[in-house]
């Protein structure tokens, strides 16, 4: 097992290790080291808008000019920007600073290949070996370079225009666009404004502090209190660093990550676009969603939770569309990764084609209800041997029946264990699921 990746690189609360400046030094120098294994190397480095950013991006440049490779910084940039940027730049790696949709006092890292992929096992294993050996600086004549790229926004706007059909009009929508005082704050308006839609930008000011603050694909009251009082088509919502979204339609209603992949499986399922009739989601995809693809007559293939997991089944399925109902949705017909502005025009784009609303399109889907209950646990917590957990799962299956499940996992990005109930019945879904977190806490 990795002692530092979790399911989505490395996390966690800044000042405690491993999110400390010397670690991210050291960070710098094991990838560098296994990169220069293969010959000259190069990197670039993006970085979110919480406030410690600025120090990791430094420590990680230093480590990484120590191992005799080249950096090129980006300043703060999506993590899916960094992935396309990557493969344009013709760079080694990418290295994105970010805690994703946690608070400012969290930090991480991600990595991506030259194709702009996820790291595999394989490249996180050699990284925990060298982390282990002392750090040896390159002699002075190989230190690496740095350098500061001065259009990154440029081509990633361009780019994610690209993958929208221009021939679609979007001029006569109004949308709310809420940045989550995140990475995309300094792009999103240009890119849906340049398509000819009426943006009303919301949360687009970061002061290092406030990223996902009561704002995001993580918290989206405040755009759907919006999108009802200017009576907007509908609102996107992104969390801190442009993977994921959530979207709200004109009723305030939100419509999450399994009924988005949902509406695109289907337009582009009747329009012979969904290579091998196949979509991918995780253990946590609604029922619902299961059932309505399978009426469609679409393949479902279950990955485990995390946009790496679910690319990998991608990748084997040769499928072009998966995600998850926490907004991650991955389109690998047109980027390398989970991208939320990409995957908001996909869905624009499908709307305008059908001339139905966001919220019309939403009920084409029946969701069952679903509560997810995270509990706080103080160290590692053995779910397999957990004896009155076992006891009590079984008893809220047998409640459920056939129309409804349980699955109770560990974050692998915080100290929690996520209990999950869903069901037709939405009585018994949360009393399931209050009395299985009961049995963890005590």
């Amino acid at each position: 097992m990795d002692q530092f990746f979790g399911t989505d690189g490395i996390r966690g609360r800044v000042g405690e290790e491993p999110i400390t400046a010397d670690f991210f030094l050291k960070l710098g120098w094991a990838v560098g080291s296994v990169l220069a294994k293969e010959g000259a190397a190069s990197v670039i480095i993006g970085k979110d808008t919480r406030v410690s950013g600025y120090l990791f991006e430094s420590a990680l440049e230093a480590g990484f000019l120590s191992a005799g490779v080249d950096v090129g910084l980006l300043g703060p940039m999506p993590t899916p920007a960094v992935a396309y940027l990557t493969q344009a730049y013709g760079a080694t790696a990418g290295v994105v600073i970010s805690a994703s949709h946690n608070h400012f006092q969290d930090n991480g890292v991600k990595f991506f290949s030259s194709q702009g992929f996820k790291l595999s096992d394989k490249n996180q294993k050699e990284i925990e070996k060298k982390l282990s050996e002392p750090m040896v600086s390159v002699d002075s004549d190989h230190i690496g370079k740095a350098r500061r790229h001065e259009q990154p926004l440029g081509r990633y706007i361009e780019f994610c225009k690209s993958t929208f059909d221009r021939s679609v009009d979007l001029s006569g929508l109004n949308i709310v666009i809420d940045c989550a005082n995140g990475a995309t704050y300094h792009i999103a308006q240009s890119v849906f404004s340049e398509l000819g839609a009426n943006i009303t930008i919301i949360n687009n000011q970061p002061d290092g502090f406030n990223i996902n603050l009561d704002c995001g694909a993580t918290d989206t009251k405040q755009l759907q209190q919006i999108v009802i009082e200017q009576k907007a088509d509908l609102g996107i919502a992104f969390d801190g660093d442009g993977d994921r979204l959530m979207m709200v339609d004109s009723n305030g209603e939100p419509v999450d990550g399994d009924e988005l992949v949902f509406i695109v499986a289907k337009a582009w399922y009747q329009q012979a676009r969904l290579d091998n009739d196949t979509v991918v989601g995780t253990k946590m995809t609604n029922l619902g969603m299961r059932h309505a693809l399978k009426d469609l007559g679409i393949n479902f293939i279950e990955a485990d939770v995390g946009d790496r997991f679910v690319m990998e089944q991608m990748q084997i399925s040769g499928s072009i569309l998966g995600g998850e109902g926490s907004g991650h949705m991955i389109c690998l017909d047109k980027t390398t990764s989970g991208d939320g502005i990409i995957s908001a025009l996909q869905v624009l784009e499908v709307l305008a084609k059908s001339g139905k609303s966001l919220g019309v399109l939403k009920l084409e889907m029946e969701k069952y209800p679903q509560v997810l209950i995270n509990v706080k646990t103080h160290g590692k917590v053995e779910l397999d041997s957990h004896i009155n957990l076992k006891k009590a799962q079984l008893e809220v299956e047998a409640e459920l029946g056939d129309e409804g499940r349980v699955l109770i996992r560990a974050s692998g990005t915080e100290p929690l264990i996520r209990v999950m109930v869903e069901g037709k019945n939405l009585v018994l879904v949360q009393q399931g699921a209050d009395k299985l977190a009961k049995v963890l806490s005590s």
